[in-house]
């Protein structure tokens, strides 16, 4: 997960409520194959038999049946303990293979993961048994008392209301921009309810005597939006929206190139303000990046950014991501983007 559990960004994240935002133009620079909306699992054929079976088998059987196992299945005789992929499964015909004709071998070994670290693990414990009425109390396990609570749920709907006019921006610069891009995930522009609380509950923790109105206002995507373009227009397209923001007065207050230096996620977040201090996020993205981001390795992060998942999953986490970034295509030029901070603000 790059960086802070924040994911650049993303997400989110790459954050997101809850659901997955399905790609609606997502135009790759490359045909792709159709594939499949959830993660494929093994077929029964293909799993390891009990114990009672095996002793029925001979030694050439069963290492057929292992050989046929997936790489990142724990039986599979091409599995490290302490990743679900890895780099040595790669073949020499690499070369061949491209990020889309990957995906159904990430969605196999995801729902491996997902059988070996059940998501019921973590929720089972988290205990709402004894909070009162009013309160709130997220799957990480933080907490809002009713009164803070009912603050927080005001100034989200607060929120919602002024990213009208800034929605309409971003609509005229995915209509006007001269390089191609499009808007994704326009959709899910707010975050989440409960990812927002997640935030204003931490802040609060850390710091009690904070407000939650100060809580949320730390929190910088929480209007976010992402551009996307063609791989060989991707630096032109950042430049461009970049200086279509600028001429609505709006400042860019920080931008972070994933793309030279982040093996677990690859994209440019930027966050800007606006001249009455609302906080947004732009994020800049190829389909493969987007993709990768949104349906494959979005519930990694979810995991990752959970306080109560442990560390052996954590290095399991941390490897299927990297696997996923190894292979997305980097756009011409995107590495001279530099990235900036402006230090006057605490962004």
């Amino acid at each position: 997960m790059p960086g802070p559990l924040d994911r650049p960004g993303q997400p989110p994240a790459p954050d997101r409520p809850g659901t997955t935002d399905v790609p609606q133009q997502l135009r790759p620079s490359e045909r792709r194959p159709d594939l499949p909306t959830t993660a494929d699992r093994p077929d029964t054929a293909d799993r390891l038999a009990t114990s009672e079976e095996t002793a029925r088998w001979s030694k050439a059987e069963l290492r057929q049946r292992l050989e046929r196992l997936p790489p990142g299945h724990p039986s599979s005789l091409r599995h490290e303990p302490d990743a679900i992929l890895s780099p040595h499964t790669r073949v020499a015909d690499e070369a061949t293979r491209n990020y889309w004709s990957e995906v159904p071998r990430f969605q196999r070994a995801w729902a491996d993961h997902v059988r070996r670290w059940p998501a019921e693990r973590i929720a089972s414990e988290v205990d709402r048994s004894g909070d009162p009425a009013g309160s709130w109390r997220g799957d990480g396990n933080q907490y809002l008392d009713p009164e803070r609570h009912a603050q927080a749920n005001d100034l989200i709907a607060r929120v919602a209301r002024t990213e009208k006019k800034l929605t309409e921006h971003m609509k005229e610069a995915d209509r006007d921009n001269a390089c191609g891009g499009w808007l994704e995930g326009l959709g899910h522009r707010l975050k989440g309810e409960d990812r927002l609380k997640e935030k204003i509950a931490t802040e609060l923790s850390i710091t009690p005597a904070m407000k939650p109105e100060d809580a949320i206002s730390k929190v910088n995507d929480i209007i976010r939006y992402t551009f996307c373009f063609e791989q060989p227009k991707y630096s032109d397209g950042y430049w461009d929206v970049k200086q279509r923001l600028e001429t609505y007065e709006y400042r860019m207050v920080y931008s972070k190139n994933h793309w030279r230096d982040d093996p677990e996620y690859k994209g440019i977040n930027t966050r800007w303000v606006t001249p009455e201090g609302q906080r947004f996020e732009v994020q800049f993205h190829t389909a493969e990046s987007y993709h990768a981001k949104q349906e494959v390795t979005h519930e990694a992060y979810e995991r990752l950014r959970n306080p109560l998942t442990g560390d052996s999953e954590r290095s399991e986490l941390e490897a299927y991501q990297r696997e996923v970034g190894h292979w997305i295509t980097v756009p011409e030029a995107s590495q001279d983007i530099t990235d900036y901070h402006e230090r006057s603000s605490d962004a």
